[in-house]
């Protein structure tokens, strides 16, 4: 079904609430493993329902976040998704005792009851109300973001429209683009500060709540990271900044040298070459086009995926104004069907959209028919590789969107790619420290990013600009405020993804195999996709330096 034509009603709380009462007392009374296991799908079905209305309303909210409909939408399933959760917990709790749970844990996978029991750690009825002013505060974030108005030679454009100009070809462009942006985060810092403060204060309010010192376990256990946890990270981070580190600051001088300065500066970041970086050819619908083409020839699995998906209209993708900023995949049970939303604006971001984003998809598409919906779910970090290494498998295609800049544009994919490992592991750091230390002052939280920012990123030069050389770079990260420790997934999955192009780089087929091995497999944990799928753990020691050597840099 069309996503236009995909009809929205608002699932009532009561009756939510009253049919997942319903099935926990039947389930209850249930006494053989035939019966458990139906009411575990009647319940499947009944959430199915209730996931499927509210992603529209989020979706809807998202293309338009001034429509007063699904603004009130979003805000009502904001406000009774933590109430539910409560009455789904009692279901939960039955089914962790269950005397059939080795059958249930055979039918879902490990990670499935591992992710049932670790909800049970992080959830009592006492925190619905942090939760859903938690809900609350992110949206208020995602507001002040998304309504950014900045004014730009007699236009007035938002962060996602700003990006092009922080990579024009110009310098002097670039600096009065970064300027600007600096201007509109400085002008909202007091705001986001406060915003921040109460998110770190009220999480780690939850976690009190829940018997943990601070926010950090919580966290990981609402990330459901089930096979690895705060040692294992740390671990990476150190591999991070004794291998990688190294490479991306060599590389970044060499950019340095590519672009002819004698130092590189913020308003240099996103850029890499003298002649400016290359930019997608042709209007939105000639790259959307050139996708269906490239998804054609990459095998038949993706030319059915990318077919559904284009019939289906299930991308929003053009650049708006009042359209959250950002972009994002996600899946609509009852419909069987990936959702893809982005912003277009005429960088290689563009493109990114029709790689990374349809990596995503393509995986929601090849388990759309699972059981049950814990067969389609998976772990954060493995659900990126799919993403990142599909930018990868891709490359070939290149030329398409690019044309004679093609290689151009793949060297500059796979510079990044590097780059943003040691950022990513800063996002991440910053965030351990802050939730570690929760009465830190705004200025305290701006002075641990700038200690960061020596440490993974020692190349940045801000020029002085008094929003970001206070350390203020961090509030325009989003995931920082409405996913908290979810960014090191990111990192997690382009070093597997960088495995990947070791091997695709020897052998395309045969890392392909293991890529639709990977984006099929149901109910697996992190550690369990990397061993079907051939991949090497980045938490073993020798890992990165391998990737490294591997690479050829």
């Amino acid at each position: 079904m069309k996503f236009t034509e995909m009809p929205y009603h608002r699932v009532q709380f009561e009756d939510i609430r009253q049919t997942v009462t319903d099935i926990t007392e039947k389930f209850r009374q249930a006494d053989t493993w035939e019966e458990q296991f139906d009411l575990y799908k009647e319940m499947d079905k009944a959430m199915e329902d209730l996931e499927t209305q509210s992603t529209l309303a989020y979706i809807r909210h998202d293309i338009a976040m001034d429509d007063p409909f699904y603004e009130a939408e979003h805000d009502y399933y904001d406000e009774i998704w933590p109430q539910l959760e409560a009455y789904n917990q009692e279901f939960i709790k039955l089914v962790v005792a269950s005397p059939f749970l080795e059958q249930f844990r055979a039918r879902l996978g490990r990670m499935a009851i591992a992710r049932m029991e670790m909800s049970l750690k992080s959830f009592n009825e006492s925190i619905i109300e942090l939760m859903q002013e938690e809900n609350v505060l992110i949206s208020r974030y995602d507001k002040l973001i998304a309504g950014a108005k900045i004014e730009w030679h007699g236009e007035i454009l938002n962060l996602s429209l700003m990006r092009k100009h922080m990579m024009d070809q110009d310098r002097e462009v670039r600096r009065e683009a970064c300027r600007k942006v600096g201007e509109f985060l400085g002008s909202i810092e007091p705001e986001v500060d406060e915003i921040y403060d109460k998110m770190v204060k009220n999480r780690t309010e939850q976690a009190h709540r829940l018997g943990y010192s601070n926010y950090v376990p919580l966290g990981y256990l609402r990330m459901g990271r089930s096979c690895y946890g705060q040692k294992e990270v740390e671990a990476y981070r150190k591999q991070v900044k004794q291998f990688w580190v190294p490479l991306a600051e060599r590389m970044h001088d060499e950019r340095r040298k590519a672009l002819g300065y004698d130092r590189l500066y913020f308003c240099d970041e996103l850029v890499h070459l003298p002649q400016g970086d290359p930019s997608p050819i042709g209007t939105p619908e000639e790259i959307m086009a050139n996708g269906r083409r490239m998804y054609s020839e990459l095998s038949p699995e993706t030319r059915e995926f990318f077919d559904f998906m284009s019939e289906n209209e299930l991308f929003d993708v053009l650049g708006r104004k009042n359209k959250k900023a950002g972009g994002y995949m996600t899946f609509l049970p009852e419909y069987k069907s990936p959702f893809i939303f982005a912003n277009f604006n005429g960088t290689s971001g563009d493109t990114d959209v029709l790689t990374h984003e349809c990596g995503h998809a393509f995986q929601g598409y090849r388990v759309r028919n699972a059981e049950v919906g814990d067969l389609r779910g998976l772990s954060m970090e493995t659900a990126e590789i799919h993403s990142m290494s599909m930018e990868f498998f891709t490359e070939k295609w290149m030329d398409l969107f690019y044309g004679d800049r093609a290689d151009e544009y793949r060297r500059i994919h796979l510079d990044d790619a590097i780059y943003f490992i040691p950022y990513g592991c800063m996002v991440d750091e910053f965030q351990h420290i802050v939730y570690s230390n929760p009465d830190m002052t705004p200025a305290e939280r701006r002075a641990a990013w700038t200690m960061l920012e020596h440490e993974y990123k020692p190349h940045l030069d801000y020029e002085g600009d008094p929003f970001f050389e206070s350390g203020g770079y961090w509030q325009r990260q989003g995931h920082i405020f409405s996913s908290p420790f979810y960014y090191i997934d990111y990192c997690l999955a382009q070093t597997c993804a960088l495995a990947f192009k070791v091997r695709m780089d020897r052998d395309f087929e045969g890392a392909w195999k293991d890529y639709l091995t990977l984006v099929t497999v149901q109910g697996k944990d992190f550690v369990e996709s990397l061993e079907a799928a051939h991949l090497p753990s980045p938490f073993a020691e020798g890992t990165l330096e391998g990737i490294v050597n591997g690479l050829g840099l």
